[in-house]
């Protein structure tokens, strides 16, 4: 994880839970500062305790999701956590917000990391993978095996690295309507691209299959067809 997020002696480092300072050590070896953000309170506290003076190191006790980035660095950072699999999404969300970062490295479990690069047409693609593309790349690492925890738990896991596209495919400024967007298309998944604009932009059937022909998509096809491209210029033109 340390080596994925391609860190030297400049840059600086976001880390989400920080635990017993395992990965820590290991990104204090390669970047230039280390903010490490842990909610639980006896470990931020043992954190600081083992690396008093030294200024490289900024332990913050917090939940990760209370703060802004922007609050706690003013300058180009990466992120690289362990994070909860229960609050990965949230996570995720809140790292592809301004200020983005540089780039993301995230243990996730297996199944999540494998809807987010998910391809148009696939099983597990959907409003994960839409909203997740349209701002970033994403690309697997590698897997770890359960085996690789003690204790193991009940599912695989996977390292995702996440790198913020210079040019999204939604301004950052649209985001929030992007998402709900997708959320809602998504919602209705079973349903024919042309009844999903009727319920979600209220078109007559008409006025939703005009719409798509005109963005060359099928009035009878499924949202896990479209491209997050195509959701992004969809969304536009049934404003």
């Amino acid at each position: 994880m340390a080596d994925a997020a391609q860190l030297g002696p400049r840059d600086v480092v976001v880390e989400i839970g920080s635990g017993r300072g395992a990965l820590t050590e290991l990104l204090l070896q390669r970047a230039g500062r280390v903010i490490a953000v842990e909610i639980d309170r006896e470990l931020a506290s043992r954190l600081r305790s083992s690396h008093e003076g030294d200024a490289r190191l900024t332990v913050i006790e917090a939940d990760i999701l209370s703060l802004d980035y922007a609050d706690i660095v003013s300058q180009p950072f990466s992120i690289v956590g362990n994070v909860p699999y229960y609050i990965t999404t949230p996570i995720l969300f809140q790292a592809l917000q301004p200020p983005l970062p540089e780039c993301a490295v995230l243990l996730v479990q297996e199944e999540v990391a494998e809807r987010i690069v998910a391809a148009p047409g696939t099983g597990e693609y959907g409003a994960l993978s839409v909203n997740a593309q349209a701002v970033a790349r994403a690309e697997i690492v590698r897997r770890v095996p359960a085996s690789a925890f003690t204790p193991p738990p009940k599912v695989e896991s996977s390292v995702l690295r996440i790198t913020p596209l210079e040019t999204p495919l939604v301004p950052l400024a649209e985001l929030e309507e992007f998402r709900a967007f997708v959320q809602s298309a998504f919602g209705m998944r079973r349903k024919q691209l042309a009844n999903i604009l009727r319920s979600v932009r209220r078109l007559s059937l008409a006025e939703a299959a005009s719409l798509l022909e005109g963005q060359g998509i099928d009035p009878r096809a499924r949202p896990e067809t479209l491209s997050p491209a195509q959701f992004a210029s969809l969304m536009r033109a049934a404003r």
